[in-house]
């Protein structure tokens, strides 16, 4: 085997590895985001503090850091747009990326701690916030008073 193929196919492989990441964990991303937004809306204004948070938690994240910042913020910005479009239909939308986690309560609870998190950055976790993690919860299959909803 020449050093150029042993070279292309380790660059290949690590490249593969990186695609499948992404691929595997594009649904959990998509989920995050959505969960987000329904959260952020649900008090009628999208503040900076929630996306600066939903931010920061998808950098911070290992399954979610492979994925680009802008793809993070378009898919944000698809889900509010859809949910300021039509609330109703928007926010079935999102569930419904969700919804993709019922029966996996391990990524369940972090979607739910997640938006949990979104839903108190602007210092004030309201009644329509909590009452979004709930159908958030709900559409996961989880218990919303195992998180004091």
């Amino acid at each position: 085997m020449s050093i150029g193929f042993k070279s292309w196919l380790q660059n290949s492989k690590q490249g593969l590895t990186e695609q499948v990441k992404k691929f595997k964990n594009k649904d959990f991303m998509d989920a995050v985001v959505a969960g987000c937004a329904i959260v952020a809306a649900a008090d009628g204004t999208i503040d900076s503090n929630e996306k600066q948070k939903m931010a920061g938690y998808m950098s911070r994240s290992e399954e979610l850091k492979v994925f680009d910042m802008s793809d993070v913020i378009a898919r944000f910005n698809h889900y509010v747009g859809n949910l300021e479009f039509d609330a109703m239909i928007g926010k079935q939308e999102a569930l419904k990326s969700i919804a993709k986690f019922k029966g996996k309560p391990e990524i369940g609870r972090v979607i739910v701690g997640v938006c949990s998190a979104i839903g108190a950055a602007d210092g004030d976790f309201d009644d329509k916030e909590k009452a979004a993690v709930r159908d958030i919860c709900n559409s996961l299959g989880l218990n919303p008073s195992e998180f004091s909803l």
